[in-house]
């Protein structure tokens, strides 16, 4: 079983994060991709994060009815802030019948060797990345661990989605309804 790890804040989770799980999982060989709710990324400011637990609702609530996406809060119940590599680590221990993949983007890749035991990532891991625009990617294109996919490439973030919230304009579309719906219900990133 090949699983593909897309590591995020999902704060909150938009139609961008959904269309690359859904193009690793159904164009790339991958059989599921797993969404990999970050408490705290090491790269990221705390403080400007929306609360885990409904970061992972939200998750949850996107992902309902696809079978090949899930949905993991694994990094949880591990020392905060995350590094990948231990969470590799301590997946690969929990599921050994596993072969996990990182799924990235291009902007994460071009900062990559400022992570924790990166060099061990790439020996024992295969990392698919998607595009973004402006990034070039040709240190990496020859990389035996690396796989560059043409995932579509959509420039929507989190940020713009919740400026657009505190800005009170119509987010319809960057976000799956019932997300909408949560954000709305708890007055989130007004």
């Amino acid at each position: 079983m090949k699983t593909g790890l897309f590591f995020g804040s999902f704060n909150p989770i938009h139609t961008g994060h959904l269309v690359i799980a859904n193009y690793m999982a159904s164009f790339t060989g991958l059989d599921e991709v797993w969404l990999v709710v970050s408490p705290h990324n090491p790269l990221k400011n705390k403080s400007s994060l929306g609360n885990m637990y409904d970061r992972l609702e939200m998750a949850k609530l996107a992902t309902e009815n696809t079978p090949h996406i899930k949905v993991s809060d694994i990094e949880f119940g591990l020392p905060q802030p995350s590094y990948t590599i231990d969470t590799l680590t301590y997946l690969q221990e929990k599921y050994p019948g596993k072969q996990f993949v990182l799924i990235m983007g291009a902007d994460n890749l071009s900062s990559f060797k400022k992570w924790k035991n990166f060099e061990v990532i790439l020996k024992n891991y295969q990392i698919y990345v998607y595009p973004r625009p402006g990034i070039d990617l040709s240190e990496w294109k020859d990389h035996p661990a690396i796989v560059i996919t043409e995932t579509p490439q959509m420039d929507i973030s989190s940020t713009f989605i919740r400026k657009g919230i505190k800005e009170r304009r119509n987010v319809q579309f960057f976000v799956p309804d019932k997300v909408l719906d949560f954000i709305d219900s708890k007055n989130m990133y007004r």
